[in-house]
């Protein structure tokens, strides 16, 4: 049963109710949770990050126990789903019902990242990689870097399978922006895939910004122990 304080919580904007690629290897379906401590510009959900959840933890389960034949995992999103405060109880929930847990995150709240993984709660994660310190705040609005570097370490000394991704406007970031954050995800001891994503201009976003150019940043910035991967 849910505890008296969440049965009037609504976190969750809407539920994606299947997808085949946002979880490796996972039939899923994804929970938008609201609210967001970030304000990117190029964020394609701003009606998430600005709005207000209209979806219950109750009905939320409800939903998963009519789709329990047909989904293996559940992924967590937003917005910044680490943000509220039941997302342990209902990553357990999840977990009770033989389905995969995934959190997308910015990495702004490492002490709840630590708590989902020492309580075996979250089975992947995929960390956005915002920007380096010196740009952060111009890309985030927040001065939220220290606290994403430390999820950062907590994941790669963590034995949790997680990616790190990065969303790519050519009028916030140059070439030589990507191939520092590269290093910079070497020299933190990151291996693995490193994922790149265009920013799409035909969606509303929380600012106007100009077209963004994929001429100008696209090319191959793998280095060894890390492999950079160009998502269309």
């Amino acid at each position: 049963m849910l505890t008296k304080s969440f049965n009037s919580v609504r976190p969750i904007y809407n539920i994606s109710p299947f997808t085949l690629l946002d979880f490796p290897d996972t039939v899923a379906c994804i929970l938008w949770f609201a609210g967001c401590n970030m304000r990117c510009g190029y964020c394609y959900n701003p009606e998430i990050v600005e709005g207000k959840g209209r979806v219950s933890y109750e009905e939320a389960l409800s939903f998963l126990d009519k789709r329990k034949n047909l989904l293996d995992g559940v992924v967590f999103s937003g917005g910044e789903c680490t943000l509220h405060q039941g997302l342990p109880w209902l990553a357990s929930q999840v977990k009770r019902k033989g389905m995969k847990v995934k959190i997308d995150t910015n990495g702004s709240r490492p002490f709840v990242l630590q708590n989902l993984i020492a309580e075996r709660l979250v089975d992947y994660l995929a960390l956005d990689f915002k920007s380096l310190p010196e740009n952060f705040q111009s890309v985030t609005k927040s001065n939220l870097f220290a606290a994403f570097e430390e999820s950062l370490e907590l994941l790669v000394y963590s034995k949790v399978p997680f990616e790190v991704r990065t969303t790519l406007h050519s009028h916030l970031f140059t070439p030589k922006d990507i191939t520092e954050m590269v290093k910079f995800l070497k020299a933190s001891g990151y291996q693995g895939n490193y994922y790149l994503q265009h920013f799409v201009g035909n969606t509303k976003t929380l600012e106007e910004l100009p077209p963004s150019e994929k001429r100008k940043i696209e090319k191959d910035y793998s280095v060894p122990g890390i492999k950079v991967i160009w998502r269309k």
